[in-house]
């Protein structure tokens, strides 16, 4: 399969079967995480992977959605701001695009090995530093559950035209 046959196949997965996912495949997603281009190669990123189901069901507490109870894993995606590159000429810090970046290939790599992804970035983040003891120099980016899928029949993804997006020479 080719890149682009890929990364269409890569959708937000939010039903997970009762299986749970091998480590070696764990270890391969999150080496594809780690290999990842990152601004100055600074790698502003850290990882906890969730397997046990007891902090599963924490993990439930700072994100209220039954779905979430599928998952056989969580990954959670950290970015540590006094690592990442700032852009000398407006100071902006890269650290978020660079744990994005990360997580992008975290979640290919998913795809690639029949597991399912999706990111969450919409939960109480105070509450999930204070479930895993995470230090104050790390922001909680994004929670990755990620399992093998419940096959379901998936709409076609729109996507606007590339004539609308991509503009050569100018604007």
């Amino acid at each position: 399969m080719n890149f682009i046959e890929l990364a269409s196949q890569r959708s937000s997965v939010r039903n997970f079967e009762a299986k749970l996912v091998e480590k070696e495949k764990l270890l391969y997603v999150l080496e594809a995480a780690r290999i990842a281009p990152s601004a100055a190669n600074f790698q502003p990123w850290q990882f906890i992977v969730v397997t046990d189901p007891e902090i599963i069901k924490l993990v439930q507490t700072v994100y209220h959605r039954e779905w979430l109870a599928t998952a056989p894993a969580i990954i959670v995606a950290m970015g540590d701001h006094k690592k990442g590159w700032r852009r000398k000429s407006d100071g902006k810090d890269f650290t978020d695009i660079d744990v994005a970046i990360s997580v992008d290939h975290l979640t290919l790599a998913a795809t690639e090995q029949g597991l399912g992804t999706c990111w969450i970035c919409n939960f109480n983040t105070e509450r999930c530093g204070e479930i895993f003891n995470v230090p104050d120099n790390l922001e909680m980016i994004a929670l990755i559950p990620i399992g093998y899928p419940v096959i379901e029949s998936k709409p076609v993804k729109k996507r606007d035209p590339i004539e609308q997006l991509v503009h050569w020479n100018k604007f």
